[in-house]
């Protein structure tokens, strides 16, 4: 008998190895065919600038992309470590059900089936890493809780600093495997794997410090509203998790998994993780719009659950079997679609991004040669010429109509600064833009800017987070102004190709409502670097009630000024 089950677990691993094999072979294809998300060029400046954090996210996926990227230069490069990862995680959450006596078969058709690992099997973004050390994290814990173990312990601490360096997600993880085995806190193993991750990921706090908290003040501060709450951010959620989960098994999936028996410690933190954080970001739903894919690592413990509780199973609904084929073959066929370039793919806005990047930043590099290239639109594009030039030439002019990004933190902008700047814009700017770029990807309108002038990351604190005013009420607002860079900054105009005006600019929804200026004596101001003045400015409340954001802008011709303050909550009533 031993013998027989020994033979059918080699039989069942030799499978699974065949699978895998298939498995990493389609994403490497996807990886070298298919051009870069715009996310992903953004993230391979973020190899290029190694730190121990960045704005709002951690430094994993850089090393994912640094250490592929080194070896081969372009897009399969970029992703290898993911496709590799991917592979290897597979194989790990093999591991972990195996010991439940889980089908190679249905291993292959439901795990294959899942349309968020397809997509990050070879999309290198942070998610990529998280999904990786989330699975490594289950498969060592469930060692740990099988063997209390001083190696085992450490292990747990360095992946739960890499699931923290990956994704601020991790921390759910975490959170809710403690919370599925409250007897942890009596061996003292835990405390080891405790002090490890906390040691370990003090760098990424100590960066948070030095650079003033960005990933905090971005969630809490700078963030701007979506217009208020849309009740279909409930459903479209709830919709985004069973197309996640395969467009025609991701119901059975979720039926299946929450209804499999909890028999273990091990069970019991997979339906914790679970239910933990796919109810996290449903209730968030309430508030905001969640990005569907943030659920990625609930799908883990998800798909375990289902496999455990299909194993228990003497019989399975014969329609399964053909209905998981049938979703596979949908997802390959995507897949295909996505490889070949498909025309009715490339109609498809979520997908427009991955086709015709490379041949636009040729054409625009052959108008702007080695000169940076300016763009207000974002840092997604930025962050494409740069790759697809091999350069750091592409810059993110973060404008009022736009978050911050790195592009504030980074050095890049003192580079510019009075220099010749190619300008490259999505609509026709009369006086400014003199030529165009048209392409696959899209048509774009360019100019040049002599002596260019930009303050992005001039600092203005006004104190308060809100105001409640009158209609048409006359007030003074104390800031303070601060320059945080390396070198002397006089706003004056004196002299100068391009004036600089401080404005106030008041937001109702997506809509920019009203701009007042700063009188002359702003353009008094000359700040050393690292020093502050202190200024006050005076605004009027508009004349119609209602709730607005208002925010204070430097801004320079021909930009439309950037974003330097926090978000203040403006009421007029």
């Amino acid at each position: 008998m031993t013998s027989i089950t020994a033979s059918k677990s080699v039989h069942a691993d030799k499978t699974i190895w065949y699978f895998i094999l298939c498995w990493t072979v389609l994403n490497a294809l996807q990886a070298y065919t298919l051009e870069l998300h715009a996310d992903e060029a953004y993230y391979w400046l973020f190899a290029r600038k190694l730190d121990w954090g960045y704005f709002y996210h951690p430094p994993m996926v850089a090393l994912f992309i640094k250490f592929g990227d080194a070896l081969i230069p372009n897009e399969l490069g970029l992703r290898l470590l993911t496709v590799l990862s991917s592979s290897l995680a597979i194989f790990l959450l093999w591991l972990i059900v195996k010991k439940y006596a889980v089908s190679a078969r249905w291993f292959i058709l439901l795990v294959s089936g899942i349309l968020v690992f397809h997509v990050y099997g070879f999309t290198s973004t942070p998610d990529a890493p998280l999904f990786f050390f989330a699975v490594l994290f289950y498969y060592c814990y469930q060692k740990y809780l099988e063997k209390d173990s001083w190696l085992t312990a450490l292990a747990i601490g360095i992946i739960t600093a890499c699931l923290l360096y990956s994704k601020y997600h991790g921390v759910l993880l975490i959170g809710f495997t403690v919370l599925a085995n409250w007897k942890l806190f009596t061996r003292k193993t835990f405390y080891l794997a405790l002090v490890t991750g906390v040691v370990l990921y003090t760098p990424h706090i100590l960066w948070q410090q030095a650079h003033n908290f960005p990933a905090i003040n971005y969630q809490l501060f700078e963030r701007s509203p979506e217009g208020g709450y849309d009740f279909s951010f409930i459903y479209v959620f709830v919709g985004g998790q069973l197309a996640l989960g395969g467009a025609l098994i991701g119901w059975y999936l979720f039926y299946k998994g929450l209804t499999t028996k909890v028999t273990d410690i091990f069970t019991r933190t997979l339906f914790v993780n679970v239910v933990g954080t796919f109810g996290f970001f449903l209730f968030n739903t309430l508030k905001v719009n969640v990005q569907p894919h943030y659920t990625l690592i609930a799908f883990v413990p998800l798909v375990a659950l289902v496999l455990i509780g299909l194993s228990r199973q003497a019989s399975y609904p014969k329609w399964l079997q053909p209905l998981a084929i049938a979703n596979i073959a949908i997802i390959l066929f995507i897949r295909f679609a996505l490889m070949s370039g498909l025309p009715v793919v490339k109609k498809v806005e979520a997908l427009k991004s991955y086709f015709g990047f490379h041949e636009w930043a040729n054409l625009v590099h052959q108008k702007a040669g080695n000169a940076f290239v300016a763009m207000d639109e974002g840092f997604q594009n930025p962050s494409k010429y740069s790759y697809y030039t091999r350069s750091l030439k592409g810059f993110a002019y973060d404008s009022k109509y736009y978050g911050r990004t790195m592009f504030d933190i980074w050095p890049m902008e003192d580079s510019l600064q009075h220099q010749r700047v190619y300008y490259l814009l999505q609509s026709k700017v009369s006086g400014l833009t003199t030529d165009s770029v048209k392409c696959a990807a899209g048509t774009w309108y360019g100019g040049w800017v002599n002596d260019a002038r930009t303050y992005q990351k001039i600092i203005i604190d006004s104190k308060a987070d809100k105001h409640k005013v009158h209609p048409g009420q006359k007030l003074q607002f104390d800031l303070a102004i601060t320059n945080p860079y390396p070198i002397a900054v006089n706003f004056t105009n004196v002299g100068q190709t391009h004036p600089v005006t401080l404005e106030s600019c008041l937001f109702k929804g997506d809509d920019l409502v009203d701009v007042q200026q700063a009188g002359d004596t702003f353009n008094q101001i000359a700040l050393p670097g690292g020093q502050k003045a202190r200024y006050t400015f005076k605004l009027t409340a508009p004349a119609k009630k209602g709730n607005y954001l208002l925010f204070f802008s430097v801004r320079t011709e021909p930009f439309a000024g950037s974003k330097n303050s926090r978000l203040i909550k403006f009421t007029v009533e």
